[in-house]
């Protein structure tokens, strides 16, 4: 007598709610998405005019002259942070990260600056190149010789070029990365007339360039990848994995791509990773939003 394969057929069951499972939190997610991008349009205009820097350190630094342009910085004797710089992705700006910066802002951060890249910009190389020089800047303005770098998809390549094959490890801290397609990601082929989109393909040179050596890598990496990430083709892109990067993924669950740079328990855990660095700690890996 035959024996049927009892086991399997057990397991359809619980197949069939993890898909009903998986499906309602991309519903969830998509939606989420939605309202993130219309609230995006909303404030894009306002992110695109280039911030002006933050005055330097000295006694009448807490008189800031261009409050609008600068987040609200607490006062007291709170943790001494390095400045940390915010890039943002693909055919954005600054504003992306109107309430990260407010977060980093009430948890002690003093020094915090948005920069823009030129919507134009047409390599990352040139891209990298130019972060280097606004670093040097923020460094001699604020009398520091280390920053920390977030950057969203986009900008966390353009800051990984610069730290990796640019010698910005003597100046980059940490750098944490949003959704970066750090293997380069599938999504969209038709948008591949672009020259930036090109090289976050899969297999490009430039992708090819951070698969190098990188011996002495003195920048520790954290990036945060969602495993419901639309943008980033497969997921596991956004993951760094470098034999000689000091790196660390930390998984998302129940946001997409426009969520990370926004979603409070995002921005918990880039507050945590940013700390840990600091207590040579390892940040959390896993965040949960659902």
């Amino acid at each position: 007598m035959k024996v049927l394969p009892f086991f399997p057929l057990c397991l359809r069951p619980v197949r069939h709610v993890r898909q009903l499972r998986i499906s309602a939190a991309l519903l969830r997610a998509t939606a989420l998405e939605l309202a993130i991008l219309a609230g995006h349009l909303l404030l894009y205009p306002t992110g695109l005019i280039t911030e002006r820097p933050a005055p330097a350190p000295g006694p009448s630094a807490s008189e800031d002259p261009h409050p609008a342009d600068t987040a609200t910085l607490p006062t007291g004797g709170g943790p001494d942070h390095p400045p940390a710089v915010l890039l943002h992705g693909f055919v954005d700006n600054r504003s992306v990260f109107v309430l990260l910066r407010r977060s980093l802002a009430r948890h002690g951060w003093r020094h915090l600056e948005c920069l823009n890249y030129s919507p134009l910009t047409c390599d990352i190389r040139t891209a990298a190149e130019l972060l280097g020089r606004h670093i040097e800047e923020i460094c001699a303005r604020t009398g520091r010789s280390e920053v920390d770098i977030v950057g969203h998809s986009l900008g966390g390549l353009i800051a990984r070029y610069y730290v990796q094959r640019l010698g910005g490890d003597r100046r980059v801290r940490t750098l944490v990365t949003l959704g970066t397609p750090h293997s380069g990601t599938a999504v969209a082929p038709l948008a591949s007339a672009h020259p930036i989109v090109r090289q976050m393909r899969p297999g490009s040179a430039l992708i090819a360039e951070l698969r190098r050596p990188a011996p002495g890598c003195r920048t520790h990496f954290i990036s945060f990848w969602s495993d419901l990430d639309q943008i980033m083709v497969p997921v596991e892109t956004a993951c760094i994995d470098h034999p000689d990067l000091i790196a660390q993924n930390v998984r998302v669950s129940g946001v997409g791509h426009l969520a990370l740079p926004v979603h409070p328990a995002v921005a918990a855990g880039i507050r945590q990773a940013l700390e840990s660095s600091e207590s040579t700690a390892g940040a959390s890996g896993a965040v949960s939003v659902a």
